[in-house]
């Protein structure tokens, strides 16, 4: 039998898994949580064969797995009832986990269940290597966010600048990994996934930056600690269609079910 997927969602991340999993014997997405009243919408995206609903209970069909990738408020809906039924969640909105309710919400119906969450390392590289570090004691993580002026659109960036008319970079955001993924929680869940592999939420530091010369959205991070000391640097692109997002991440969403039907994790 295939991994019976949930996928919470059915926006950009989400179209991407769709296609990249279509025809698999091995990955089916046999049930989709849309918002009320975007049933249609979702239907667009997955097809007739797919069960569209609008709550946890709704959701007939038998399930492996959830992956969500709808936002912060998504996760927020429906994270804690699909952990209680005992169904691994799979997290793409990790700036959602910063809010110390939700997370503890989240942490308690994964207990009740008998259930995991899982988080993506979604648009950037190295949290294997923090993870590790943190072991054995980690004194400084940094985390740098660099996109060109469109991807920080609808964000507090267009209160501290003219993103249309900026002509060098500018830093707009400067502070903890908590208050940025709270404040940009369409653009740094790269900082609250760095925070929790790393030194935490509010001892992470973050900055934040629009560049008009940006070849594409650019993740660094910098780490020093008993291990030694790294800084991971990458280029990412967004998917088509929407600047604000991560090809990356929608391919590590793939990954991560690819990771529960392979003999061999990697």
């Amino acid at each position: 039998m295939p991994l019976s997927v949930l996928m919470i969602g059915y926006g950009t991340i989400a179209r991407y898994v769709s296609a990249a999993v279509a025809g698999r014997p091995d990955i089916a997405i046999t049930s989709v949580l849309a918002r009320p009243g975007r049933e249609n919408a979702a239907s667009d995206v997955f097809g007739s064969d797919v069960d569209i609903v609008t709550s946890v209970a709704d959701v007939t069909a038998s399930v492996d797995v959830a992956l969500e990738c709808a936002g912060h408020e998504g996760l927020r809906q429906h994270g804690s009832a699909v952990l209680d039924q005992g169904t691994d969640l799979i997290v793409a909105s990790v700036g959602g986990l910063t809010d110390d309710g939700l997370a503890s919400d989240l942490e308690a119906a994964a207990k009740r269940g008998k259930a995991q969450i899982e988080v993506l390392s979604g648009a950037v590289g190295a949290l294997d290597a923090l993870a590790s570090a943190r072991q054995g004691g980690l004194e400084t993580v940094t985390y740098q966010g660099r996109k060109p002026p469109a991807g920080w659109k609808g964000s507090p960036a267009e209160e501290a600048c003219d993103l249309d008319r900026l002509a060098e970079p500018f830093v707009h955001f400067e502070g903890s990994a908590r208050d940025a993924a709270s404040r940009y929680p369409k653009n740094a869940n790269v900082a609250a996934a760095v925070a929790l592999a790393g030194v935490g939420l509010d001892a992470t530091r973050v900055r934040l930056i629009a560049d008009p010369k940006a070849p594409g959205n650019e993740h660094e991070i910098a780490a020093e600690g008993a291990f030694g000391r790294f800084q991971f640097n990458i280029v990412g692109n967004p998917l088509p269609g929407n600047p604000r997002s991560s090809s990356l991440t929608a391919m590590s969403a793939v990954r991560a079910l690819d990771n529960r039907v392979s003999a061999m994790r990697i």
